[in-house]
């Protein structure tokens, strides 16, 4: 499995705030798109949240998002080695993801960008 970077997740009370101080740290803008009810903003490596609480309580559980070059290679690659997938694939506004528990009881989300699948 190819890891390509990965993102942080920030869940954040004031998403208007929050968008403006990442805008300005990274020079980059928001890519912004709404799932779930939760409001996210997308800004060079930095996933900020705002929702409702019990939609953050959920995803303050997953620890990072890891961008990778294939879901699919990534799914048989965590459960070779002894990851759970508790959620996915999914295809989502940038491509797919998959949730996965690790043997550590660390959560991680895993990434592609394969729109077309």
């Amino acid at each position: 499995m190819e890891i390509l970077g990965t993102t942080l997740r920030i869940c954040v009370d004031d998403l208007e705030a929050s968008v403006a101080f990442y805008e300005g740290l990274t020079g980059t803008p928001a890519l912004r798109f709404e799932r779930g009810g939760v409001s996210v903003a997308a800004i060079g490596c930095f996933l900020l949240m705002s929702g409702p609480e019990a939609e953050l309580e959920v995803l303050r559980k997953v620890s990072a998002t890891i961008a990778v070059k294939d879901v699919d290679e990534a799914h048989a690659a965590l459960t070779r080695v002894g990851a759970k997938v508790v959620a996915g694939p999914l295809p989502t506004p940038a491509g797919r993801n998959l949730i996965a528990l690790h043997p550590d009881g660390s959560v991680f989300e895993y990434v592609d960008r394969n729109v077309s699948a």
